[in-house]
């Protein structure tokens, strides 16, 4: 499988930033964790793993622009950026504070508005989701589809709860009794982009939530697409990145859900 230049560098990038976090697991009480909000965590961690990747990211290409999660833009990303890498050093903090396995490095390109290149990696696993736009998406160099079910009823569905503002909370129950009752099962990993990698390869049939960082979703929205799968706000728009709201699934489970789930599109 011949990889992209820009791609190999993000891969790069994930696998150091990877290693920070597998070393640092191994003693998980000794990591500080502070508090950005409500059940909003951040550790040591997170931010020397994003100043890993950004460095490799930085040293490869030093005019590209940085949307990062911790450190959040950087001083030259404007409107007119030809290169904007996407980061979330590490996705499902929670998780990874408990010591329980299910969080991922998020890396993604953004060029000219388009996401171009894709990685999300679960350094629990060694599961490496790569793809590059026009190209097709890949776990450790097989490559992956959308899975095949068709109806709702039989699909696999990933969501993730309101976690920092409970005003959500009410509107979600609703969305989860329905989803409960039409769906084969649904699921609450905590770890958004790699929810979508497994829509992605299959894995699960189906995804949604609301209120979602354009870091959480822009690796996972290429793999999604380059898997054959669709991906848009409740409404069924492709908008999504910057709005936070999102559906994903194979293109049938798709429309399945946007119909179920227009009555809480905002």
């Amino acid at each position: 499988m011949f990889m992209h230049p820009m791609l190999n560098t993000a891969v790069k990038a994930a696998r150091r930033a990877a290693s920070i976090i597998n070393r640092a697991s191994f003693d998980i009480e000794r990591v500080k964790v502070t508090q950005k909000r409500h059940n909003d965590f951040v550790t040591e961690v997170d931010q020397a793993a994003e100043m890993a990747i950004i460095e490799i990211l930085k040293n490869a290409y030093p005019d590209h622009a940085i949307l990062a999660e911790e450190s959040g833009p950087s001083a030259n990303l404007h409107d007119e950026n030809e290169n904007v890498w996407i980061i979330d050093p590490l996705d499902g903090t929670t998780n990874f504070i408990h010591g329980f396995p299910q969080y991922c490095v998020s890396i993604a390109l953004q060029q000219r508005g388009q996401i171009t290149q894709a990685v999300v990696y679960d350094p629990t696993r060694n599961d490496l989701f790569t793809a590059t736009k026009g190209a097709g998406a890949y776990l450790n160099d097989k490559r992956i589809r959308v899975g095949r079910r068709d109806k709702v009823a039989d699909a696999l569905v990933g969501t993730g709860f309101p976690f920092r503002d409970m005003e959500g909370l009410e509107e979600y129950l609703q969305m989860f009794r329905v989803m409960t009752e039409r769906t084969a099962g649904l699921r609450r990993p905590g770890a958004a982009a790699l929810d979508l990698a497994y829509v992605a390869a299959g894995r699960l049939d189906g995804f949604f939530e609301k209120g979602l960082q354009p870091w959480d979703m822009a690796a996972g929205s290429l793999l999604i697409t380059e898997a054959g799968g669709i991906m848009g706000t409740f409404a069924g728009e492709s908008d999504y990145l910057y709005k936070g709201d999102v559906i994903a699934g194979s293109p049938k489970i798709f429309a399945q859900m946007v119909a179920l789930l227009a009555p809480f599109a905002k």
